[in-house]
């Protein structure tokens, strides 16, 4: 758990990494870039009304823009964490 507590509006998400292989067998490393959606786990809530109403919780996996919200790396003991600070209307789906 991240010591990051988003204000308002806000959750922190650890953005969830994955390669993608094409039909053909060939790996696309999470550096080529994709026009794609990205997913991730919400480690931390805000207290704002309007992210109250998408009834959230920790530890669920949602689905936003490639280019949402704001990039954070935290260090984790021996290592750097990386976790984005979305707003609300960032988010595009709760995936079940």
């Amino acid at each position: 758990m991240p010591k990051l507590k988003p204000l308002g509006d806000r959750i922190v998400v650890k953005p969830l990494t994955q390669e993608e292989v094409t039909k053909s067998g060939i790996v696309l490393p999470d550096t080529v870039e994709k026009e794609k959606k990205e997913q991730g786990e919400v480690v931390s809530i805000g207290d704002g009304e309007k992210i109250k109403k998408l009834g959230l919780k920790v530890g669920d996996t949602v689905l936003f823009g490639k280019y949402a919200g704001e990039d954070v790396e935290l260090d984790e003991g021996n290592e750097k964490v990386e976790y984005k600070v979305l707003k609300d209307e960032d988010v595009l789906a709760v995936i079940q």
